[in-house]
């Protein structure tokens, strides 16, 4: 029999619904939750290992976490404000949660370390963390309908693919014609 956490773990990426709302309503699975973040990111930083090396690991894991706050924060926005359904309560902690545990295939990442497999490894873990992602989306704002939930990982993904191209130019683009970066 499997741990309680891992078997968590492999019901959030076999997008078992009742998992995401046992998720949600319990609020000790906070820190359950921020693990599964960190597995997922050190496996791809493992997995990535050869070009990211041991420093990309490390921005990978701060990274991670603030990407899942910025992200659960986003899609909180989103949800509860622009596309939000009469049944919709929710708050960040739920999405936290859920968010969180719907990295669980992420750790497959690790498996990139095998030479010349990274890039399917990584697409295939990429895809089942998102389908992850939208029934954790679906279940913590008490969505009825899928394509909602996917409306709103789809327009979190623009404003983030916006913020993270306004950064990049404002700031790593020049720091590398300096050659502080590159």
């Amino acid at each position: 029999m499997l741990p309680k956490f891992l078997e968590r773990m492999l019901r959030a990426a076999k997008f078992d619904k009742t998992l995401y709302e046992e998720v949600e309503a319990d609020k000790s699975l906070l820190q359950e939750s921020m693990l599964v973040v960190l597995l997922a990111s050190l496996a791809a930083g493992i997995g990535n290992i050869a070009i990211a090396g041991i420093g990309g690991v490390i921005i990978g894991l701060v990274a991670a976490l603030v990407g899942w706050f910025v992200w659960a924060y986003l899609v909180f926005f989103i949800g509860t404000k622009i596309l939000p359904e009469p049944e919709t309560k929710a708050d960040v902690g739920q999405l936290l949660r859920t968010l969180g545990f719907a990295s669980a295939p992420g750790v497959l990442r690790i498996f990139g370390i095998i030479p010349g497999f990274a890039p399917i490894i990584f697409t295939i873990a990429g895809l089942w963390m998102l389908g992850a992602m939208v029934i954790a989306v679906r279940q913590a704002l008490d969505y009825t309908s899928t394509i909602r939930a996917v409306g709103v990982c789809l327009i979190g993904w623009v404003i983030q693919a916006v913020v993270i191209t306004i950064i990049s130019m404002l700031v790593i683009a020049p720091a590398a014609s300096m050659g502080v970066v590159g």
